[in-house]
């Protein structure tokens, strides 16, 4: 895996994946940005969720459960001294479908954090406390 990041000007940089894929990074203008992008610490969290709710849909695809609608809220809450790192991290999905069964959501959130997720694995070994939590809405299915 390969990435670029360039510095554009002041607190903005512009990344570029090796798939070839760009995003914009900023600062807060108090720190010399024009908050015209993400922050890259931003990016690191987003990342995490992208990783974690992949696992999640590709294992409830896999077990034939019908999802409509699914996405993960990601609480962060980073040390206060410099380096300003993460110290803990709720992945919380909230999952919509038709006659979901709650114990393959479970089953599918569990794996991801504990064998799938290379993202949050690799914060939780750098002692980032992780946790998981799901809830399961049911799709209205214009019939009701």
């Amino acid at each position: 895996m390969q990435a670029t990041v360039k510095w554009m000007d002041d607190a903005m940089f512009i990344g570029e994946s090796g798939s070839g894929h760009s995003v914009v990074m900023d600062g807060p203008e108090d720190l010399g940005g024009r908050n015209m992008g993400f922050r890259p610490m931003e990016m690191l969290l987003l990342g995490t969720g992208g990783c974690s709710i992949y696992d999640v849909m590709s294992m409830l695809k896999k077990s034939r459960q019908q999802v409509t609608d699914c996405r993960v809220e990601l609480q962060a809450e980073r040390a206060d001294e410099v380096p300003a790192v993460f110290t803990r991290i709720n992945l919380h999905f909230v999952v919509t479908g038709i006659a979901l069964k709650e114990s393959q959501v479970k089953r599918a959130v569990s794996l991801s954090a504990e064998k799938y997720c290379s993202a949050s694995i690799m914060l939780g070994a750098a002692g980032v406390e992780i946790s998981h939590s799901y809830e399961i809405a049911e799709a209205h299915t214009g019939q009701d």
